[in-house]
């Protein structure tokens, strides 16, 4: 129940709304560049964990090979990097005050999830 509690005030609060039409603006492109694609769907996962990052976790995928960490670089260099600084920038506003702790922790949370997407999953913490 809490972690609902806290999802539903991350949408409203945390800017969870906000940092996941980010996700969805860089998915946009990837799937516009056709080549991109794979990028794409790495940014609409990353889309639904920012909307609802309490109770879940990033989690390495099996069989994720050096395919997958060559495409981050190319990641980091073409959305990574600017989707990472939103969260950063967003967690570092939020800690400002006491209540919005909680909600700054959580967008550092998703700052190695924005720089390294692919190969990754998003699995529901035990």
């Amino acid at each position: 129940m809490l972690r609902f509690v806290l999802n539903v005030l991350w949408l409203i609060f945390g800017g969870g709304f906000v940092l996941a039409l980010g996700y969805g603006v860089a998915a946009l492109i990837c799937f516009a560049l056709v080549v991109t694609i794979p990028f794409g769907v790495a940014s609409l996962r990353l889309a639904s964990y920012a909307l609802w990052p309490f109770g879940r976790t990033l989690v390495p995928k099996a069989g994720a090979g050096v395919v997958s960490g060559a495409a981050n670089v190319l990641w980091v260099l073409l959305a990574g990097w600017w989707l990472a600084l939103s969260h950063i920038v967003a967690g570092v506003s939020l800690c400002l005050t006491i209540i919005g702790i909680p909600f700054g922790v959580a967008n550092f949370k998703l700052v190695p999830a924005a720089l390294w997407p692919l190969g990754q999953e998003v699995v529901d913490a035990p």
